[in-house]
């Protein structure tokens, strides 16, 4: 059942699949497979281009369902729209010669020898609700190319934002079931993923859901890729330029209403700029305007669900109880919706809920450091692995200080962020495996060597 968090307005309810409707869309999808397999590799780089420009075609109704399912600022949700067609366009371009076979040259011999990267059947995507379009088609976007089919599994909440994706997917061309939406319950899915006729599965969520997953994915023998969101760290080194690494914070924090994986959660400040940096970023974050998501004005919208604002507000109680100080913020707002006041904290240790637990909403935990090796052994005290920003002056320094820091990505005088180009993804309990860019492309592919002698 999706509800407006802005204003709690009832929007749709999507009951659940029944058995022999799942079984049909199994067996659609299966068979769509077998049809986009065997389809020429520019015609499904033609159908790709086209689902890029039906995405620019219907910007302005999937943005305002992605706002009124689960809050975002409308402007952020044209954005997201916008990411997922310049991301199908790059896949599309690129993607033909990630996928081509790969000649392999063993020396002293003539035999010819390649690896192909071959598509291994339909993937189950089990798929969060803090960006509705854009973690679906960073999963599905890469899968299908190769070949593969796609079955989504989304959030209970934009289930409307789902099924207008697979209309997306049914105008530009794809066959009829290639791309489909499995609305079920969790018995359901792991049915599903029991189903001798699904390879493997893709999951971004928590890291309960990812365990669940990766067993019975394990128990079948089939592949399967976690995104379990992080903890990430924000270092600012003494000699980092304040006013950027301010503005930056800010952004990293609070875009999205703070509901997204890689987004700064921990700053960890060292002790020559602690003062002066919080000071700055305090003052920054009370300009943000809170309010409906629909204004063009507003910088922060709602929670998407009134649960996860009260777990939210749960750990910063925890949090100000083991001895945190509440610099600003601290508290629901208010009125219809699920609004959380833009929350930061300070004295924040390891011990604390929003030092060691991902926050997912708008809350961020100010760390001191003693010296830039304490910031390093601050960021890699979490259990999370997902990304990082590290900000100061010396590039080479932060480069080596890269490799030191237990993350799936680091970002240098920049925040955290995805781009088809660049790998995403984790270490530790934010998961395993790569989406996007040519790691994306051939991670559920059969790696296929094939190796044939010289024959006299």
């Amino acid at each position: 059942m999706s509800r407006n968090p802005a204003t709690g307005e009832f929007i749709a309810s999507y009951p659940f699949q029944t058995s022999a409707e799942v079984e049909r869309m199994l067996e659609a999808n299966v068979a769509a497979q077998r049809l986009w397999r065997a389809t020429p590799m520019a015609h499904r780089v033609s159908t790709y281009k086209r689902l890029a420009e039906v995405l620019r075609d219907r910007i302005d109704g999937l943005a305002a369902l992605i706002t009124a399912e689960m809050g975002k600022p409308i402007a952020a949700a044209r954005a997201e729209v916008e990411k997922c067609a310049v991301t199908i366009e790059w896949i599309a371009e690129h993607g033909p010669a990630i996928l081509a076979d790969e000649p392999v040259v063993i020396e002293g011999s003539d035999d010819q020898v390649h690896v192909s990267y071959l598509p291994i059947g339909s993937v189950l995507g089990v798929m969060p609700w803090n960006l509705p379009l854009w973690q679906s088609i960073r999963a599905a976007g890469p899968i299908m190319l190769s070949g593969n089919g796609f079955i989504l599994k989304h959030a209970p909440n934009v289930m409307g934002s789902a099924y207008a994706l697979q209309e997306v997917y049914e105008e530009a061309g794809f066959p009829k079931g290639l791309f489909v939406n499995l609305n079920a319950d969790n018995e359901t899915v792991a049915k599903v993923i029991d189903d001798a006729r699904v390879a493997a599965v893709t999951l971004t969520g928590s890291v309960r859901a990812g365990a669940a997953v990766a067993s019975l994915a394990g128990r079948a023998i089939k592949k399967s890729l976690l995104e379990l969101g992080g903890a990430d760290a924000f270092i600012v080194l003494a000699d980092a330029n304040l006013d950027l690494a301010v503005k930056a914070a800010v952004d990293a924090r609070y875009q999205n209403a703070g509901q997204v994986c890689i987004a700064a959660k921990r700053f960890i400040l060292e002790r020559p700029i602690a003062e002066a940096f919080t000071q700055k970023f305090v003052a920054a974050v009370k300009r943000l305007k809170v309010g409906d998501p629909l204004d063009a004005s507003t910088n922060l919208g709602p929670m998407a669900r009134a649960d996860l604002r009260d777990e939210l507000h749960d750990q910063v109680e925890r949090t100000i109880a083991a001895g945190a100080s509440l610099l600003l913020g601290g508290h629901k707002i208010g009125g219809e919706g699920n609004f959380y006041a833009p929350t930061i904290l300070a004295d924040v240790r390891p011990g604390m809920a929003a030092f060691d637990e991902e926050t997912f909403g708008p809350v961020a935990a100010i760390t001191i450091a003693d010296n830039i090796e304490h910031a390093i052994e601050l960021a890699n005290t979490s259990d999370y692995g997902l990304g990082g920003c590290l900000w100061t002056s010396d590039i080479a320094r932060a480069q080596r200080i890269a490799r030191r820091l237990e993350t799936g990505g680091v970002f240098i005088n920049g925040i955290t962020s995805s781009n088809a180009r660049i790998p995403i993804g984790g270490v530790k309990k934010s998961g395993y495996g790569r989406e996007l860019s040519h790691f994306g492309l051939r991670e559920f592919t059969n790696a296929q060597a094939v190796w044939a002698k010289t024959v006299d």
